[in-house]
């Protein structure tokens, strides 16, 4: 049995792209389409991730970057996102997630900032709060 009949759902939701790195998969949907898929409480997300054996990350194609690293670092709340120019005339973006614990992140950060890279050109800093 396919996850599209168990979940009808994933029938309607629009399939961009998707990008994997460092065990994160992330799939990139249609506006609008992060809800249907984190819908059942998180089963499609959850049962995906278990078909491929990555942690799967949705994400919002056609969003601005504030909303893009919302989505990809949920669910850490961000305190600021910066934009750090460097003296080479590259650029930065340093984002701060609070903290919830002493515990680690619950996903790998590196992985994370390589996705936002590739899917964004966005090269991330990323720091932590307390």
């Amino acid at each position: 049995m396919s996850l599209e009949d168990t979940y009808p759902p994933l029938q309607e939701v629009y399939f961009h792209k998707a990008v994997e790195t460092g065990g994160v998969l992330a799939v990139i949907v249609g506006r609008g389409d992060v809800a249907k898929l984190l819908s059942y409480g998180g089963k499609i997300v959850r049962a995906i991730g278990e078909k491929i054996g990555k942690n799967v990350r949705v994400l919002e194609h056609g969003v601005d970057d504030r909303k893009f690293l919302e989505d990809l670092f949920a669910p850490m709340n961000i305190i600021t996102i910066n934009t750090i120019w460097l003296p080479d005339g590259s650029q930065e973006t340093r984002v701060i997630l609070r903290r919830r614990s002493r515990r680690p992140a619950p996903f790998n950060i590196e992985a994370l900032k390589q996705i936002a890279q590739m899917v964004r050109g966005i090269s991330l800093r990323v720091e932590f709060a307390d």
